[in-house]
């Protein structure tokens, strides 16, 4: 079989991970890599951490808390996806600050955009944890960031 890649398969191949009950969740980028993103994304208890960091993109993986929020925000130079795996949250968006006229209840399996530029927050409004998964484009947060509090 060629190996597209070209790298050390040894060292990088976390395929008995995935048949493991838990893969260990920590910055796997800008390694080729494979998980399952919602068992992931369920078992993650830490407001942010990243998952994976490469030179364009960016995932991490976020637990927000039952009443809390992302924080109002503007990322000027990407765009972000972000895809709720559980629970139930409003997301607010705008061009200006003041004026967030995009404004939806979503819930598990919801996805949504936020294009550069655009303000935006994500309030969870449920009765447990808001479990979800971010993809930046190009990278935000610092390669293998783990913030276990919102505070941090």
């Amino acid at each position: 079989m060629y190996n597209f890649f070209n790298y050390d398969k040894t060292k990088y191949d976390n395929k008995k991970e995935l048949h493991e009950n838990k893969q260990e969740i920590k910055d796997y980028g800008p390694n080729p890599f494979v998980i399952n993103i919602e068992k992931a994304t369920k078992e993650n208890d830490n407001f942010r951490i990243a998952l994976w960091t490469g030179e364009h993109l960016q995932i991490t993986l976020m637990s927000i808390k039952k009443g809390e929020c992302i924080g109002l925000e503007k990322h000027d130079n990407l765009d972000q996806f972000i895809r709720i795996e559980k629970g139930k949250a409003r997301v607010e968006m705008g061009k200006e600050k003041e004026r967030l006229t995009f404004i939806r209840e979503i819930n598990d399996d919801d996805a949504f955009v936020i294009p550069a530029g655009t303000w935006h927050n994500l309030t969870n409004i449920g009765e447990s944890d808001l479990k979800l998964y971010s993809i930046y484009a190009p990278p935000n947060h610092e390669k293998g960031i783990v913030e276990k509090y919102k505070t941090e």
